[in-house]
């Protein structure tokens, strides 16, 4: 007879941090460095030197496009970002219902999948499972720039086939020819934001491609997740604390009273980093060639800030993280502040979509355990 004898569970840390639950070959975080790649390139390299684009292909395909290859794929990504007849004309009903274009992404999105007819990864060739991740990815600038302007009483704005990744959604947004600069810095933008390890938003997306599901739920519930203001939700806030300070002279005052009510300074901080942010160091960068003056007090209130938390909270390395410039690049080119999310999800839908894919692959399901902390079992049920 044969028994099989079930994994002996054990005990990890809360929020599984440090416990590896796949391989990828998608990319990696090593935050004691203060480095994190796509694949084997330095991913601050790539934003520095590639396009959207040319990381979207790497993910894909393993490697980086030519310049004919680049250029055949941006063909077929054009034709793939026209939503289906049927959500474009829910779109405003869907913007009508408020909750901004993140909530409103979630059902653009799953309606995207239903009238497209996904099916289960389960049921998928490799290809048609790319197909599917290509599309969907493909499709969500122009649901969230569709979304936003049906909520402020304005026409959507079809794509451009001669406009490519922020010049494409740029124009989206506004109508107008995307300045260069105000395009190259949102590039970077979203090159660094394609991907980063196993954060919550890209675990829900593996966990729901595990159990067989269509790369629509997949992608879904990775918004949901992304939603949380612990994930994806800071760049606003961090713009919010800027406004608050509003000029130099008063960052030690603002800042101080947040954390004097124990609050955390958004912007500051990261799960994984234990040196600068990469991320923050390049879009400092960046923000400094645009110039302004949300530019300099951004930059003035970052070394600022890094001295109030180390005095105030002495042995944890709190520097600025991503979402600190991040908000000033988004702002600064002209991204609404209610699209700072939305926009974070239009370059992350490329990584949660390679993940997808990989985790397809695996064809096993995850499904970890939970410790048990209620009453003592069995307890009878006691009589009416």
């Amino acid at each position: 007879m044969h028994t099989t004898t079930q994994p002996t569970a054990l005990d990890v840390p809360p929020g599984l941090k440090g416990v590896v639950v796949a391989d990828t070959a998608v990319g990696d975080v090593r935050g004691e460095e203060g480095f994190f790649h796509y694949g084997p390139y330095d991913a601050t390299e790539l934003a520095r030197t590639r396009t959207v684009d040319d990381v979207w292909f790497l993910l894909v395909h393993g490697r980086l496009p030519s310049a004919a290859e680049l250029a055949t794929f941006r063909d077929e990504v054009a034709a793939l970002r026209r939503p289906h007849p049927a959500v474009q004309a829910a779109i405003p009903t869907i913007a009508a219902v408020g909750g901004g274009a993140l909530d409103g992404l979630r059902t653009a999105l799953s309606l995207q999948a239903a009238a497209t007819g996904l099916r289960p990864v389960l049921d998928l060739t490799p290809d048609e499972r790319r197909r599917d991740a290509v599309a969907l990815a493909a499709v969500t600038p122009t649901l969230v720039a569709g979304l936003w302007r049906a909520a402020n009483g304005l026409e959507p704005i079809a794509p451009r086939d001669d406009l490519h990744g922020a010049a494409g959604y740029l124009w989206q947004l506004h109508g107008v020819e995307p300045d260069p600069v105000a395009v190259r810095a949102l590039e970077q933008y979203l090159v660094l934001t394609i991907d980063h390890g196993f954060n919550a938003s890209t675990f829900t997306a593996r966990v729901i491609t595990s159990t067989g599901a269509d790369v629509g739920a997949a992608l879904v519930g990775a918004v949901g997740a992304l939603s949380g203001p612990l994930h994806g939700g800071a760049p606003s806030r961090a713009l919010d604390l800027l406004d608050e300070i509003g000029t130099p002279d008063r960052i030690d005052a603002v800042v101080g009273a947040h954390l004097d009510a124990g609050e955390r300074i958004m912007g500051f901080g990261h799960a994984v980093y234990r040196t600068e942010d990469p991320r923050s160091r390049l879009l400092r960068q960046v923000v400094r060639d645009l110039g302004g003056p949300l530019v300099d007090l951004a930059v003035a209130a970052e070394a600022r800030i890094v001295d109030l938390l180390a005095a105030a909270r002495p042995g944890r390395a709190l520097q600025a993280n991503v979402e600190w410039y991040a908000a000033v690049v988004l702002a600064t080119v002209g991204v609404p502040r209610e699209l700072f999310t939305p926009t974070f999800a239009t370059s992350r839908v490329i990584g949660w979509s390679a993940h997808v894919l990989e985790q397809a692959a695996e064809r096993h399901i995850l499904r970890p355990s939970a410790r048990y902390i209620g009453a003592g079992a069995p307890t009878p049920v006691p009589p009416r």
